[in-house]
């Protein structure tokens, strides 16, 4: 990995709203976030931050987390509470595309993206532990997370693959032959493939991330796939991955319970798809903590925070 390079902030952008999990920019540069409340936000004039303005779009009466535009009237949500859902950006109204896999309720549904052939595939982070609790589902290290497919005019969705380790991030390949599944709790992204002889299969992608994937995104089908990374590498955690389930599922009942205060170091990385690292930027003693995601738009490098009541917006980095 080619020695890091600093993430340079430009300005923060109070938008009026807790934790906007997901950051992604449509066609005319604005960006769309959900937030803690329900609330799905587009935050626009970000090439002059003194004049932004955030409206609000729509509201899903539970909790968005990953983004998907279809258009830029049309918007795929994973909600933490309620399942896979599309949202009408011009009235706000709220469908719900799937809530249930084989008769067990969908929860915790991470992030989303829509494939050319009308299918949808999406990420579970956890079946035994809600977004309230995630942090146990980190400790504990079950491995129950899933990556799911809807496809066009499907009632219900299917398991593609099972056995994740805190399922989160989702995103294509430029040729659509693969996902790339960010796994938070090992901290590597996973390649699931398509299409071709290794169909139905997945395989490391990019493996010792030197921090926790969260969400995913690509500009361009030819630019370079985006990783927030939430949190850098926790040695001690690590450690007790190897323990035994008993000693982890104890240590994840305390750990919920405990307060949580996310670390002063930040970083985004930029991989191309054949999992090379091709940007990595990183910031100690940031006072904007915990990334969940990035994506470019308005000339910016815009930074999510599930913790945050607003984005930061960045330098970008020099194309390589």
């Amino acid at each position: 990995m080619n020695r890091p390079r600093t993430l340079v902030p430009h300005r923060y952008l109070a938008i009026g709203g807790r934790g906007p999990e997901d950051v992604v920019a449509d066609t005319r540069g604005r960006v769309v976030t959900g937030v803690e409340d329900g609330r799905i936000l587009r935050l626009d004039r970000l090439a002059d931050p003194d004049r932004a303005r955030v409206t609000v779009l729509a509201e899903t009466g539970g909790r968005p987390l990953g983004l998907e535009l279809l258009t830029d009237d049309t918007l795929l949500v994973c909600d933490a509470e309620l399942g896979l859902l599309r949202v009408d950006l011009t009235d706000g109204t709220v469908r719900i595309l799937a809530d249930s896999v084989a008769g067990e309720p969908l929860r915790f549904a991470s992030n989303v993206v829509a494939l050319s052939d009308g299918s949808i595939c999406f990420t579970v982070s956890s079946r035994r532990y809600g977004l309230e609790q995630w942090i146990g589902e980190l400790t504990e290290h079950t491995g129950t997370g899933r990556l799911l497919r809807l496809a066009p005019g499907a009632d219900s969705p299917e398991v593609l693959l099972e056995g994740l380790e805190f399922a989160n991030g989702l995103a294509a390949g430029a040729d659509e032959s693969f996902l790339v599944v960010a796994e938070t709790g090992a901290c590597r992204l996973t390649r699931y493939w398509l299409t071709g002889p290794k169909a139905g299969r997945a395989e490391p992608f990019v493996e010792y991330l030197p921090g926790m994937p969260d969400n995913l995104w690509r500009g361009a089908p030819d630019g370079p796939l985006w990783v927030a990374l939430a949190g850098p590498r926790v040695p001690p955690l690590d450690l007790l991955h190897r323990a035994s389930p008993a000693v982890r599922r104890a240590a994840a009942r305390v750990a919920v319970r405990a307060p949580y205060r996310p670390t002063g170091t930040i970083g985004v990385l930029a991989v191309d798809d054949t999992g090379a690292i091709v940007h990595h930027l990183t910031r100690r003693r940031s006072r904007f903590r915990m990334v969940t995601s990035v994506c470019e738009a308005a000339g910016h490098l815009v930074l999510g925070s599930i913790w945050e009541h607003g984005i930061a917006l960045c330098e970008p980095p020099a194309p390589k």
